[in-house]
């Protein structure tokens, strides 16, 4: 590499010097390749007989600037009849996007540092160090940490919680619990309100702790909580929130419901704890939950008193109309992030520590919907629910002249 450096003049002294060095290889092999799939042929390679006379004609030397490094002189291929038209680097383009994105998008997928070395060495026959990619990677740490802190809204019409468990090698690989908010603003956008690197407990003091961090960054009120039944978390909601409703996940529950019977049953109980759900008010939901347990009760004693133990937390949403039961009933919306974060996470197996565990996660999120497409579907679903929660809570709801 350093011999490499050398005869193409590059200067490495300072912490940037290999980088440039490595953007550099990157650029000039692919268009290196570009052009050989223009003309059809590799450098000295053309076949004799062929239609086309266009073969290579030398370079020329272009000046660019990397958001990474600065300014890198690159050789751009010509060709002899100038129809060249290269894609990686166009004509009369002096500024690059940041290579270093490539290694963060990878990394985010949950490729290793060593992972993402072996990468570019394969697609672009040029390396780098595991410390150069640890390097351009831990750069994120302070927007990380800016984004963990950013202001929230004051008001927001629903905040789903969930957690992931990561491995993290601790002096030993061990479970380590990671939570994160989705919060649903009042004009329908979804926002990941931030991620908590847990203990390995979800009681009452840690559930405040994370919520007095959602109120200390501006959130006043949350008209409801969504979450997997967790431990703890009625109390904590309550003591920093008190008008918020905490409705447990009805698809949990039925899941955990299904875990208690044996699958020969399964069938007649999806049958007969539907009428809980789907119950028109809180009394007829009580009424179905009676006949469940004279029917089941002495089999499967474990199952009643799983719904018995979340009956306050699962009451709550059978008080709302349809459109606002929709959206209520379940913690998918955090689920299909949660699904994102175990992708990235399987594929990396563990971390060497808490903080490269947490680096991965918000990378993930920051890569989340780049198009956009998803949060306005989302939008256009939440709008009439949206409008039922304004004449709900008409009195919770921001002026006009505030909102």
């Amino acid at each position: 590499m350093v011999a490499l450096a050398r005869e193409k003049g590059l200067d490495l002294t300072g912490p940037d010097g290999l980088l440039k060095l490595f953007t550099k290889n990157v650029l000039e092999t692919a268009l290196n390749e570009e052009m050989t799939t223009h003309l059809g042929h590799e450098k000295n390679r053309a076949e004799s007989g062929r239609e086309s006379r266009n073969v290579r004609n030398g370079s020329r030397v272009k000046t660019v600037i990397s958001d990474a490094v600065g300014g890198i002189e690159i050789a751009v291929p010509r060709d002899r009849e100038g129809t060249f038209e290269p894609e990686i680097v166009k004509k009369r383009q002096r500024r690059l996007g940041s290579v270093d994105e490539v290694a963060l998008s990878l990394y985010a997928k949950g490729l290793t540092t060593g992972e993402i070395s072996a990468h570019f060495s394969d697609i672009y026959g040029a390396s780098i160090s595991k410390d150069t990619i640890s390097r351009i990677t831990d750069a994120v740490i302070g927007e990380m940490e800016e984004w963990r802190n950013r202001p929230l809204d004051a008001v927001y019409a629903a905040v789903f919680v969930d957690a992931i468990v990561v491995k993290v090698r601790d002096g030993q690989v061990a479970n380590q619990p990671v939570y994160a908010a989705i919060g649903v603003t009042l004009d329908g956008r979804k926002d990941v309100l931030g991620l908590w690197a847990g203990t390995g407990g979800e009681g009452a003091k840690f559930w405040l702790s994370v919520l007095m961090d959602l109120k200390n960054r501006g959130v006043n009120d949350v008209f409801f909580l969504v979450c997997d039944g967790l431990k703890g978390l009625p109390d904590s909601v309550t003591a920093v929130w008190p008008q918020t409703i905490v409705q447990t996940c009805i698809i949990h529950l039925i899941r955990n419901t299904f875990r208690l019977v044996p699958r020969q049953h399964w069938d007649a109980i999806k049958k007969d704890i539907k009428p809980i759900y789907t119950a028109p008010n809180q009394d007829a939901a009580l009424v179905a939950l009676d006949d469940l347990e004279e029917k089941w009760g002495n089999k499967y004693r474990a199952m009643i008193r799983l719904w018995r133990n979340a009956w306050e937390e699962f009451i709550p949403f059978l008080s709302y109309d349809a459109e606002i039961r929709k959206v209520l009933c379940s913690t998918n919306a955090i689920e299909s992030l949660n699904a994102r974060y175990r992708r990235a996470v399987r594929a990396r197996g563990h971390f060497p520590t808490e903080q490269a565990a947490m680096k991965c996660l918000y990378l993930v999120t920051r890569s989340l919907d780049p198009t956009g497409a998803g949060r306005a579907r989302w939008a256009m679903r939440w709008k009439p629910v949206l409008n039922a929660l304004a004449v709900t809570f008409g009195d919770r709801w921001p002026a006009a002249e505030t909102y």
